[in-house]
């Protein structure tokens, strides 16, 4: 996969991410819901923690950790993506982790803190709210899992 194709689609996840985050805050008010199905609402959250607001009540120090670890983790990814182009779901995995790294990080360098809105829920049991980001990021996660249980050729 060329090294441009990959962040190009990093760019794609990057632009769903902020776009659908900007529509709903310019549709709901902060805790507002919309019910959308038996197991779907939209609902405006900040998290200024990390997955399942992990470190939201500490003092504002997280927001910089947090945001020095996706700087890290995108330099990071992106040599790896110049240096893996043969790899395509490698490369695809990556790009979506990017993509999802860096809509977060820019909600915490611009707001100080990340904008949640998908509330998946069964009955009164609610996951934490998630955002396009956070959902890019799982599915990298899960696709480089799969992609390890490739077999490899040694070279």
């Amino acid at each position: 996969m060329k090294f441009s194709t990959s962040l190009v689609l990093a760019i794609i996840i990057l632009i769903l991410d902020f776009s659908t985050k900007r529509w709903v805050e310019s549709e709901l008010i902060y805790g507002e819901q919309i019910f959308l199905t038996n197991f779907f609402n939209l609902v405006l959250v900040f998290n200024t923690g990390a997955a399942f607001s992990f470190l939201s009540n500490e003092s504002g120090w997280q927001r910089w950790l947090f945001s020095g670890v996706a700087i890290c983790a995108a330099i990071v990814i992106t040599y790896l993506l110049k240096k893996h182009t043969s790899e395509k779901l490698f490369c695809i995995s990556l790009s979506f982790i990017l993509g999802g790294a860096l809509g977060n990080l820019w909600d915490r360098l611009a707001l100080g803190y990340v904008v949640d809105f998908i509330d998946i829920h069964y009955s009164v049991y609610h996951w934490p709210a998630f955002n396009v980001a956070d959902s890019a990021i799982f599915i990298g996660a899960l696709c480089l899992i799969i992609e390890s249980f490739k077999h490899k050729e040694n070279k």
